[in-house]
């Protein structure tokens, strides 16, 4: 039983029974019908002949005898003449003769002459005598004879029966061939099925390395086609999992390597007090770095499963602006960058007020510590009837071509000099946060200048100067 759960044996047993249908409908229905068209056009045959009988007959230009032996000759027929006898019961007297397929004998051996001479109508049908079949007509000459006309049957059923004979050996040579064909068809199809089964099971196991190679046009090289862009797709995934794992635990492992040491160091007795706050500060500058690192992965995890939770509300992006100056002002006065608002009119856009003010600040941060000291930093706000923007631009060296690729992937911390230095998460979370609120946020870098935008839709009816 467990080969018939196979594709193959499915498909040849489907095909099987197609072909077992149509066989059984050309079968059952065409050759009856083929049969009753030949018997009913002998029995139209035998109509005519009986037809022209009776009227010869009734001209009395010859004998019963010569006029059945004329016709029966010229048409291949059987040709009798009965005189009609209406004593009770009624009877048929044979006055003529003729041809091939036996003589009639009697009325009792022949009901259609019976039926045309006593209603004297034209009459057809089939009759068996000697074990044979012949198609007759009666035809009523005159009130008292009856013209009766056997065409025999046994060369049009002969017919019939050879094509059964060859229908039935026709209907085994394509049980056959269909078998063969359908099962081998199906095993080829089987087969590439099989194929990408085993990718799935290596794809489901981890192994991404080998590609699924179907060329056919076909659903199923489709289907390998879409598996194998999966596979890619998956790899992908797995490689950014990995070296977000390797970069996670890199990035925890710092400060908390940097904690360990300051511990240890305070469980010394010979420090000073001085030392010892000191000690304490960078302990929690490295707290606040795991509690930001802790907070990136979470929006990145939460970004991921589609669980961050972004309002679209009007939000001024001047007073956004403003608020971001008046936060950073202190940090980069401490750094000797200048950082200056340039805020051009009301531009109002769609979004979340608390999404936008963590970009703003990802953007600053990384102007801030990717610049020389003494840089300048600018906020830019500015809109029209579609989109407005929040900019941040510095006069920086830039940012690389190499570098400039890369910047908006997770982890990545080249700076164009070679030094790496935050998470290497806030650019990622940005960009994404930018997409939750249907915006984006686009890079312009050339030496002596660099912008990162933060494009939103505009809310009706706000507008404002352009930026340049």
């Amino acid at each position: 039983m467990r080969h018939f759960r196979t594709v193959g044996a499915r498909l040849s047993l489907a095909l099987l029974a197609v072909v077992a249908g149509v066989l059984a409908f050309v079968y059952l229905i065409v050759v009856p019908s083929l049969e009753r068209r030949l018997v009913d056009s002998r029995k139209d045959q035998a109509a005519g002949v009986a037809e022209r009988v009776a009227e010869a007959y009734r001209q009395n230009n010859l004998t019963p005898s010569d006029l059945a032996s004329r016709f029966a000759f010229a048409t291949n027929t059987r040709v009798t003449i009965f005189h009609i006898d209406r004593r009770s019961p009624l009877t048929l007297r044979n006055m003529a003769d003729e041809g091939a397929g036996g003589g009639v004998v009697g009325i009792a051996s022949d009901p259609v002459a019976e039926e045309a001479a006593q209603g004297l109508v034209p009459t057809r049908g089939v009759v068996t005598r000697g074990g044979r079949r012949y198609a007759e007509a009666a035809e009523p000459a005159t009130t008292s004879s009856v013209v009766l006309v056997a065409s025999s049957l046994q060369d049009s059923l002969a017919s019939v029966a050879l094509v059964r004979r060859r229908l039935l050996a026709s209907a085994l040579i394509a049980f056959v061939a269909a078998l063969l064909l359908g099962y081998g068809g199906a095993r080829i199809f089987a087969r590439r099925i099989r194929r990408l089964e085993r990718a799935a099971d290596r794809i489901a196991g981890g192994k991404f390395d080998e590609p699924i190679e179907d060329s056919s046009p076909d659903e199923l090289g489709q289907l390998a086609r879409a598996f194998d862009r999966m596979r890619q797709r998956l790899a992908g995934l797995e490689h950014a999992r990995r070296e977000f794992i390797a970069n996670a635990s890199h990035e925890l492992r710092t400060p908390l390597f940097t904690l360990g040491g300051h511990l240890e160091l305070l469980l010394d007795e010979d420090l000073d007090e001085g030392t010892k706050r000191e000690f304490l500060v960078r302990m929690r500058e490295q707290v606040d770095r795991l509690t930001k690192l802790a907070a990136e992965l979470l929006d990145l995890s939460r970004l991921d499963a589609g669980r961050l939770r972004v309002d679209r509300e009007p939000v001024d992006l001047t007073r956004i602006a403003e608020l971001l100056v008046e936060e950073f002002d202190a940090v980069a006065q401490g750094s000797d960058h200048r950082l200056e608002p340039q805020l051009d009119g009301r531009a109002t856009g769609l979004g979340d007020e608390q999404r936008i003010l963590q970009v703003g600040r990802a953007l600053i941060e990384n102007a801030l510590r990717h610049t020389p000291t003494g840089t300048r930093v600018r906020v830019r706000t500015a809109g029209d009837e579609e989109q407005v923007v929040l900019a941040v631009e510095d006069d920086g060296p830039g940012i690389a071509p190499d570098d400039a690729v890369h910047v908006f992937e997770r982890f990545y911390r080249g700076d164009g000099t070679g030094r790496a230095s935050g998470s290497g998460l806030g650019l990622a979370i940005a960009r994404e946060l930018a997409e939750a609120m249907r915006g984006e946020i686009a890079l312009t870098s050339e030496p002596g200048r660099t912008v990162f935008t933060l494009s939103l839709p505009a809310a009706s009816g706000t507008t404002s100067p352009p930026l340049e």
